[in-house]
């Protein structure tokens, strides 16, 4: 029998960004439009299957608020993955990830990041000239961070597997998802 590879991934981003949505979205396909607090650390995990060798995603989300930022080293350290969140009707929280991302980087230089853009089914309602400064801003980070950047709905389901299939093939050295996406009336999918 072959043993199961563990693969730890970690979100970080402000309250409210859409983490636990999206994480509920990927692990059960659903939704709920309740607002469910992350106290301290939530963790929840997937089986999933890389060929014939059995992986468990441990799946790890941080609270946002500030009082919960000492949990900041238990979810970074020995992180494959981290997703840094954020809402895209909210640029505030994009700014944000300036902040977050060197808290984590101090604790973890070596994970795969990955920039995520949550709630893209609000995004598109919000006025044109704030998405494409939200845009430009979001390619911004990511390519400092030298990160994908993806845009997802978890409200929608749009590019939720899409986003922990790129990290699994960043994780395990498998070939990108071949289409990309990067037209602004669309949700965002860009890696290099």
């Amino acid at each position: 029998m072959t043993e199961t590879v563990q693969v730890k991934m970690s979100l970080f981003g402000n309250a409210e960004t859409g983490k636990t949505s999206l994480l509920t979205r990927y692990i059960s396909g659903e939704y709920t439009h309740n607002y469910i607090q992350t106290l301290g650390v939530g963790f929840r995990e997937k089986q999933i299957n890389i060929g014939t060798q059995p992986v468990t995603l441990a799946l790890w989300d941080i609270g946002g608020e500030a009082e919960f930022q000492t949990m900041i080293p238990l979810s970074a350290d020995g992180a494959h993955v981290i997703l840094f969140c954020f809402d895209l009707s909210q640029p505030a929280t994009l700014a944000a990830v300036k902040s977050w991302y060197r808290q984590v980087r101090a604790i973890n230089r070596e994970a795969h990041a990955v920039l995520v853009g949550a709630k893209w089914d609000l995004f598109m309602s919000v006025d044109e000239k704030q998405r494409s400064e939200t845009l430009a801003m979001a390619r911004k980070y990511a390519k400092t961070m030298a990160a994908p950047l993806v845009f997802v709905s978890a409200e929608k389901g749009v590019n939720v597997n899409r986003l922990f299939k790129l990290c699994i093939a960043k994780v395990f050295g498998l070939p990108l998802p071949s289409e990309q996406c990067s037209d602004e009336t669309k949700p965002i999918f860009e890696f290099e």
